[in-house]
């Protein structure tokens, strides 16, 4: 513990620490605050301390929206400026948290001239394999290149260090991803209660969702509940799960709910306790984000071993219908588990995909079926 303060100390003796916010934008998250001219040789940040409140190590460039490489044209989602990850080159960041606390970190990003790419992202101090994540971005979401991503962690000291890092292996050490809009933000893990079993079954706690962005947030696959940045819910799926909120989307109940945007490769989970031989009612909404996702969707809803499929037409304008699912519990831990059961594309020409939204789950106790 003496060790670990001495190291704190001295790293904020040569390097700004930033205070985190209980949901927000971190400082100079957007890089809108760049590199002096003596800092940057063409694009590229030549001085690791260049953009206020970051370190960089490795090939970083610094990006202005508009900029073309080669035939392609480099655009910012939010602002005029972005920074680009080369080859085994990272962000890094320290913040002021709270020991104990459950944290979701948000960021945007865009792939480049890569085709494979990936960004690892990870916090220190550390003592669970938990607190570092692959996130896989080669699949894109947005129609217009860009998709946010969310990741969450417990943080394990008051001061902790954040890093976005590129661990591709491209010839061209001006590959990588762009990366923009980097947020924090605190999560209250909820607890379930005689009125719903499930723990968020209404979906109002996730991650931190930009608010002059109409594409949502990301919660990548293989995330358990244990550190989720969605909570009480796990991602088990190759694919990701997309968290909208009600500004920029049609949502069912409340202002939060959860696109399943890869068909069966786009699964939500949850383990709840149940009593064997007792009998439950798992209700839920299914509908549309009004995003120009059309057609017949049918989400396959699993309660243990009972399934069911509920259809939904959609004509991309909103709208949802609730449903019910009665089942009889045979064991003490029941997973409950939604996935589209077919791939969606928008009809925006985007090739981006989509899917239907779930929301207002709820699971409660009933005497029979």
């Amino acid at each position: 513990m003496k060790m670990l303060s001495i190291f704190c100390i001295l790293l904020m003796s040569s390097f700004h620490v930033t205070f985190s916010l209980i949901d927000g934008l971190l400082p100079n998250g957007n890089f809108e605050r760049g590199p002096k001219s003596s800092d940057l040789k063409g694009t590229k940040v030549i001085n690791p301390h260049a953009i206020p409140h970051w370190k960089l190590t490795g090939f970083v460039e610094y990006i202005k929206s508009g900029q073309t490489q080669d035939d392609m044209l480099l655009v910012v989602p939010e602002g005029a400026y972005a920074v680009r990850l080369g080859d085994e080159a990272s962000l890094k960041t320290w913040v002021k948290v709270k020991k104990g606390s459950v944290y979701s970190l948000s960021f945007t990003a865009a792939r480049t001239c890569a085709q494979e790419e990936r960004l690892n992202v990870s916090v220190f101090p550390s003592s669970h394999a938990h607190h570092w994540g692959i996130l896989p971005i080669q699949t894109m979401y947005g129609s217009n290149g860009w998709d946010s991503y969310a990741w969450g962690f417990i943080a394990e000291s008051d001061l902790i260090e954040l890093v976005i890092h590129n661990p591709g292996r491209e010839k061209d050490p001006a590959c990588g991803p762009l990366i923009d809009s980097v947020a924090l933000k605190t999560l209250f893990p909820p607890r379930f209660s005689t009125k719903n079993l499930l723990k968020n079954g209404n979906f109002e706690q996730g991650p931190y969702i930009f608010p002059k962005t109409s594409w949502g947030v990301l919660v990548p696959p293989h995330i358990e509940d244990d550190h989720s940045p969605l909570p009480g819910w796990m991602i088990e799926s190759l694919k990701a799960v997309k968290y909208i909120d009600a500004e920029h989307h049609s949502v069912p109940q409340g202002q939060r709910a959860v696109e399943l945007v890869a068909g069966r490769e786009s699964a939500l989970a949850q383990i709840v306790r149940t009593i064997p031989g007792k009998f439950y009612s798992l209700t839920f909404s299914i509908g549309d984000a009004k995003n120009s996702c059309h057609g017949s969707m049918v989400v396959e809803v699993a309660a243990g071993k009972a399934v069911v499929q509920v259809p939904y037409t959609s004509a991309g304008k909103g709208g949802f219908i609730h449903s019910q699912m009665k089942f009889k519990a045979v064991s003490t831990r029941t997973r409950i588990r939604f996935l589209s059961s077919f791939y969606h594309m928008k009809s925006d020409n985007s090739g981006s995909m989509c899917g239907p939204v779930v929301d207002d789950v709820k699971l409660v106790l009933i005497r029979s079926a």
